[in-house]
């Protein structure tokens, strides 16, 4: 299917497996990330090891993971250069070093203006090779009392639709705010797992996020993989949390409300197909273009 116009181009990245498990558990790590790279890092290498040694191949850590700044401008005034910098290279060596697919929620890159980051999802094979990037797309904005947040003025936007084929089925990529964009999800086509990385507002949070994490899970029969900042940050921020895993009929099969922590669950692609030749919808669809 061809991406809506309001998108840049779909890019599928392909390192298609000789065969695929029927069931592989998957994980959701989360965490109350702070301003402290390092400090973060070693939390999420704890969760991961955790997520990992419950039998998880593919571990997703959420938006922000290695930077909860006092300050947006925070993560501008860290942010890599593509394919180098400490929070890059944690990825790629603790994916190779639990032999696991790892995707790094968001991780802050170089951008084309010097006082913006790209904010990018990055996932690395189980031998610690990058995969699949994507530039989040849709930047959040919102003014309720005293909260008001703005992301264009610190985050370059992207525009590519990504997915990337993995020995667990195809993987689409998402970030945060995204998740309120149905048409993006569409444009990724056959997506079997959605990543949905994220750090939604309590405000927010408590009013949409499971109903919309449990909306794009049925609407696109996939199932959705949902990591995120939970709880207080050093920064006064309080984020939703509630990471979860969703089926492709809706059903949530483990989730954290609050604090750190892993939710693992098992997928079967057969149950998507199964589910998608029983109820055929995204083949009903007749409105392919916005």
């Amino acid at each position: 299917m061809r991406a809506p116009s309001s998108f840049g181009k779909t890019r599928t990245h392909v390192t298609r497996p000789a065969a695929q498990p029927a069931v592989t558990r998957i994980a959701a790590v989360q965490l109350a990330s702070g301003p402290n790279v390092e400090g973060n890092l070693n939390e999420a290498a704890r969760l991961i090891e955790m997520a990992a040694d419950q039998g998880a191949r593919l571990v997703a850590l959420p938006e922000y993971f290695a930077i909860m700044g006092m300050r947006e401008e925070d993560k501008v005034r860290l942010c890599e250069k593509p394919g180098a910098g400490p929070i890059q290279e944690f990825l790629s060596a603790t994916a190779r070093r639990h032999g696991i697919w790892l995707v790094g929620g968001s991780v802050p890159l170089e951008a084309s203006s010097p006082d913006k980051v790209r904010n990018s999802c990055l996932v690395y094979d189980d031998q610690g090779k990058l995969a699949a990037r994507y530039d989040k797309i849709h930047l959040f904005g919102f003014e309720m009392g005293k909260e008001r947040y703005a992301e264009e003025r610190t985050i370059e936007a992207g525009r590519d639709v990504v997915t990337v084929d993995s020995p667990f089925g195809r993987l689409g990529l998402s970030i945060c705010y995204d998740l309120r964009f149905p048409e993006l999800y569409r444009a990724m086509g056959d997506a079997d797992i959605i990543l949905i990385p994220s750090a939604f507002t309590e405000t927010t949070g408590k009013a949409h996020w499971e109903t919309l994490i449990r909306a794009r899970a049925i609407e696109n029969l996939a199932y959705v993989l949902a990591p995120a900042q939970g709880g207080y940050h050093v920064s006064g921020r309080e984020i939703h949390g509630d990471s979860m895993i969703v089926d492709p009929w809706g059903v949530v099969l483990d989730r954290l409300p609050r604090g750190s922590g892993v939710v693992v669950a098992g997928v079967n692609l057969q149950h998507v197909r199964s589910l998608r030749q029983s109820l055929p919808a995204l083949t009903h669809r007749t409105l392919h273009r916005c």
